[in-house]
């Protein structure tokens, strides 16, 4: 079994045209990015974790990967909590941190808004191999091939992080720099990743202009991508959570509208 297969990318959800995949997730962003309420963000993660599970990607939302998904939520939240805009009955003041109940109220929709926004567009990128995204873009966006390949070359290299680092760990180690405290430890090796990101994207790009990657000619494509009604069913069904979670919020009177 390939890594995408147990990504997902055999059910019905990774089987669809990539750019479904993302457009399918923009209705509900820009419901959730109106509003700033624990509300509509709740009712979004209920929707999100049981659609997934009907679609058999449920291993993918609780999985590691999507990990940083749920550390992230909360600490935006922590940060709200902390020193968000202040109301109603102040719970605890040290300096410049003040909890009350407003900042409690907004710390948790923050952290839920983080969530629900998030989770959907790591699990269904999971399941999307870069070569079919650039395929979906180049033949359903008729984006400039030259920026797809480019894009292309980008997302190959994603994978190559977490080896770097390691690599650059051990090596950091062995030339005795690699046991300092942690906080110049990571920013030492942060730049070393930087560097030796910024040198390979430079080596990939000269080999790919010397390869005629960069021409400006009509280029053909070994597979041919589609975009039919199950893609259209997709992208619905991804409007249809956006519409029950501003249902919910507006009939609970949370619904709060703010541009963040």
């Amino acid at each position: 079994m390939s890594l995408l297969d147990a990504r997902g990318g055999t059910t019905w959800v990774g089987r669809r045209n990539p750019v479904a995949k993302v457009a399918a997730t923009v209705p509900l962003s820009i419901a959730l990015l109106l509003t700033l309420d624990p509300v509509s963000a709740g009712t979004a993660i209920v929707l999100e974790v049981v659609l997934f599970w009907a679609a058999g990607l449920g291993s993918l939302v609780w999985s590691p990967r999507t990990a940083v998904v749920w550390i992230a939520g909360p600490l935006a939240g922590v940060s709200m909590l902390l020193y968000g805009r202040t109301g109603g009955t102040v719970y605890f003041e040290w300096g410049l941190i003040q909890v009350s109940q407003g900042s409690i109220e907004i710390g948790l929709s923050t952290a839920a808004r983080v969530i629900a926004i998030a989770l959907p567009a790591v699990v269904l990128f999971l399941t999307i191999d870069p070569t079919d995204f650039a395929d979906g873009l180049s033949q359903t966006l008729r984006l400039p091939e030259r920026f797809v390949l480019g894009a292309l070359g980008a997302l190959r290299l994603v994978g190559l992080f977490m080896d770097d680092w390691r690599a650059l760990a051990l090596a950091r180690r062995a030339r005795g720099v690699g046991d300092r405290w942690i906080v110049p430890r990571l920013a030492g090796q942060a730049f070393g990743l930087l560097v030796l990101s910024i040198r390979r994207g430079s080596k990939l790009a000269t080999a790919m202009e010397a390869r005629g990657f960069g021409a400006d000619v009509a280029r053909t494509h070994a597979r041919e991508v589609h975009f039919g009604g199950a893609e259209v069913a997709l992208i619905a069904i991804g409007a249809l959570a956006a519409a029950v979670c501003v249902a919910v919020a507006v009939a609970s009177g949370s619904w709060n509208f703010v541009v963040a």
